[in-house]
């Protein structure tokens, strides 16, 4: 699967308002052009009107009425503008611009006026890998810490969730730890096992768990056949399960940086999803993180 199914995907939302937080950033303009290219829909940036007028000016989109600029004098008035106009159903998708992911999730989890939804957030990466025809969906690589069994439920509800909006209907769910046996000294098993159980109970649903599982055994027949495991998702997984945020990281960063992976990603869980790319990521990443988060909007 490629990610520019995505984009093709996202081009059918044309109705779609993304409101991008402290705008005045260029590969967030990059972003934003590109994804008017492709007939996205409406971005409305928040920031420093004169800044993001220059950058837009660059691109020659100073006058493009899908572009809308609104002042703000700091980031976090800029974090609060953009989080307000989800919050009241005046745009579908946030996006981070050039702001501290602090500043800006403090500005989500507002009581008054924030996104919270009584659910975890957590982040959701989906992968074109070399070789693969899938996606992998990695999650949680960047939101939450060390998660029990309860927020581990909630986040594979919310990559569920996000599975299905880009065309996976009943997603394949790997627990990934270091084995692939229930060993009590080695909680993410325990865990693994847990998630198994209620999702054959019904408690976790749209999908199909089976863990623990080692990567190995998650993502090749080959290795899944060797170990002699018989499992609708060994070798076949979708959606790769961290146990923490340092295996997350980990195997996210390698997939970029060994295996070249291309990769989109959002925050799942809030009102609406949320595009929190880093400084570091490059336009076209951005771009797939845009078209995975207005296929989530859409459903």
């Amino acid at each position: 699967m490629k990610l520019q199914s995505l984009i093709d995907h996202a081009t059918k939302y044309t109705d779609m308002t993304v409101a991008v937080a402290a705008a005045e950033d260029e590969e967030v303009i990059d972003a934003v052009t590109m994804a008017i290219d492709r007939h996205f829909g409406k971005f409305v940036l928040y920031g420093d009107r004169e800044q993001i007028v220059q950058l837009l000016r660059r691109k020659g989109y100073e006058n493009s009425r899908h572009i809308e600029i609104v002042h703000a004098n700091s980031t976090v008035q800029a974090a609060e503008l953009a989080v307000k106009a989800v919050h009241f159903n005046e745009a579908n998708v946030l996006m981070k611009g050039n702001i501290p992911t602090a500043t800006l999730l403090k500005a989500v989890l507002n009581k008054e006026y924030g996104l919270r939804t009584g659910k975890v957030l957590s982040h959701v990466a989906v992968f074109e890998v070399a070789g693969y025809d899938r996606f992998i969906i990695v999650t949680d690589a960047a939101m939450n810490i060390s998660p029990d069994l309860e927020q581990k439920a909630q986040i594979v509800a919310n990559a569920v969730a996000v599975a299905r909006s880009i065309g996976i209907d009943v997603p394949k769910v790997a627990p990934l730890a270091a084995v692939e046996v229930v060993n009590p000294a080695m909680p993410a098993t325990v865990d693994a096992a847990a998630l198994t159980t209620m999702q054959k109970r019904g408690q976790i649903k749209d999908c199909i768990i089976d863990g623990p599982l080692a990567l190995d055994n998650a993502v090749s027949a080959i290795a899944a056949e060797h170990k002699r495991i018989d499992s609708e998702v060994a070798g076949r997984a979708d959606i790769l399960l961290v146990p923490d945020i340092e295996a997350g990281n980990m195997l996210y960063k390698s997939l970029v940086y060994f295996a070249n992976a291309k990769v989109g990603a959002v925050i799942a869980g809030a009102k609406a999803p949320i595009v929190l790319t880093s400084r570091a990521d490059s336009a076209e990443s951005k771009l797939y993180s845009l078209a995975l988060a207005v296929c989530s909007a859409s459903k």
